[in-house]
């Protein structure tokens, strides 16, 4: 048996996984724009940490010759290097890479780093297998966690030692060391059989989303699913477990909570509720002129400006539409430059931009009005104007969420995507899959976190147009769901 250290770790969460991963990959799910933004930035995070340890001697990755560098650790260690990257050792067939390797007197430290900001139990599991294979060849020491301290906010140059925490997990390390021998045996018969007999459950995605996903639920209906109710408390396995596969055939009797058994009702009838006098209720709220606005934000994992926590959502667009008493519909919007901090010409612009009287009009309103919080704290010169846009705001959100609008098809959530299709089918102005590059909040946060980095000047203009066309689409999406609620309660 060979394994790497992934692919143990990816064993102790399923063995069917590792099965299916040795011996039929064809079947993976393909990596999606997020998933790969996330090995980004651990790549990132991983290379900036090796400068806790300045000096020291990096194991080049090569696919095609990992004998190679097992032979180039062994040599670095011999020659008396004390800080080895990416160090590679390989016993009783287990693979593994230390991301940092110090010595430490006549013994070993092992860092392993990790671009989350705590020590988690997987992370135990991934550090315990490298404890395993070094400790047979080298002595070892401690063993440690390096992560990301999300408390530290930047002022001036980047401060490493700050930026990091360092949580010592031998300990724990030592406790499991006894068990992974008979792990490895277990895995070790797995690999020598058939593909195992193991249903679906929970830990298809705990820790991770397994990437053989696609395989393993093709039994479970694309649509309609009881993977599909919403707010149903993790029920849908009782169901499941009962053989109960579709929302169709749930039981009458099934006990769901009010938001769940609502969905079932509504997909069984297909009848669509409307409780017009709420919604008139909550229309006669708003007030002209109608500010409808929305916020785009980026996080880095390593603050790129002063004044930024890691992770921290960072605003740097956003869309307005004004809507006057009179019909007229005008158009404002702000997309920061993306080599500099643009939360202050944000807010200044912001500030300008929206009308001093009437309401704001968000879809989710909690998240403009943190952002907009965090720039009252961050500007203090600005805050008394900006606190007072967040007494405005009223949410479009509200009636669907609340359920006094619902359609089958909402499939129990009630966010934009899920509301604008559903009451304009046809409409291919208010269409997402329309737009370029940018389609989704994702596409949006992680496309402009890296923009900087983009050497390519034409591109560079697409990617903006794309940015500014997909943040619009978002506010006029909530002038039509304004309208289109005016002509529910008229009709």
């Amino acid at each position: 048996m060979t394994l790497s250290k992934s692919q143990y770790t990816r064993a102790l969460q399923c063995h069917k996984s590792l099965w299916l991963y040795k011996n039929r990959p064809e079947l993976r799910d393909k990596a999606d724009t997020q998933k790969e933004s996330l090995f980004a930035k651990g790549y990132q995070v991983g290379d900036l940490a090796k400068e806790l340890f300045a000096n020291g001697v990096e194991v080049a990755f090569d696919s095609s010759d990992f004998n190679g560098m097992l032979q180039q650790t062994k040599r670095l260690i011999a020659n008396g290097v004390e800080v080895i990257y990416e160090a590679a050792f390989k016993e009783d067939g287990i693979f593994v890479m230390a991301d940092i390797l110090v010595k430490n007197g006549d013994a070993w430290d092992i860092y392993e780093v990790k671009a989350s900001t705590q020590t988690k139990t997987y992370h135990i599991d991934d550090i315990s297998i490298q404890w395993y294979v070094l400790s047979q060849t080298l002595k070892l020491n401690r063993a440690y966690i390096i992560h990301i301290n999300n408390k530290y906010v930047r002022d001036g140059e980047l401060n490493i030692e700050q930026l990091f925490t360092i949580d010592d997990v031998t300990e724990k390390v030592l406790e499991k060391q006894d068990n992974i021998e008979y792990q490895l045996r277990e895995m070790e018969e797995v690999l020598q059989g058939d593909i195992p007999d193991i249903d679906i459950g929970s830990h298809c995605f705990d820790p991770h989303e397994c990437d053989f996903v696609s395989h393993c639920w093709q039994h479970i209906p694309k649509e309609n699913s009881v993977f599909d109710i919403s707010y149903a408390m993790g029920k849908q396995w009782k169901l499941y477990y009962q053989g109960v596969l579709s929302i169709d055939d749930v039981p009458d009797d099934f006990h769901l909570g009010k938001n769940a058994s609502l969905q079932i009702k509504h997909h069984k009838s297909g009848e669509v509720k409307i409780d017009k006098e709420t919604i008139k209720e909550f229309l006669e709220t708003i007030e002209y002129p109608i500010n409808f606005f929305d916020f785009e934000t980026f996080q880095n994992a390593i603050p790129r400006f002063d004044k930024q926590r890691p992770y921290a959502q960072m605003p740097f667009q956003y869309s307005l539409h004004i809507l006057h008493e009179d019909g007229k519909l005008e158009h404002k919007e702000f997309l920061g430059d993306e080599n500099s901090d643009p939360r202050r010409p944000l807010a200044k612009q912001m500030l300008q931009d929206i009308t001093p009287t009437g309401s704001i009009i968000a879809f989710n309103k909690s998240f403009e009005i943190t952002q907009i919080k965090n720039l009252a704290e961050l500007f203090p010169d600005l805050k008394e104007k900006l606190l007072s846009l967040t007494e405005h705001f009223v949410d479009l959100a509200h009636p669907f969420q609340y359920k006094h609008y619902y359609h089958p098809n909402f499939k129990g959530k009630y966010s934009i995507k899920v509301v604008l299709p559903t009451l304009f089918p046809d409409d291919n102005e208010l269409d997402y899959k329309k737009l370029g590059s940018i389609q989704n909040g994702g596409d949006a946060m992680d496309t402009f976190a890296n923009l900087h980095l983009l050497k390519d000047k034409s591109q560079l203009e697409t990617i903006k147009k794309d940015l500014l066309a997909y943040c619009r689409l978002d506010t006029l999406a909530m002038v039509r769901i304004w309208e289109k609620l005016h002509k529910i309660i008229e009709e």
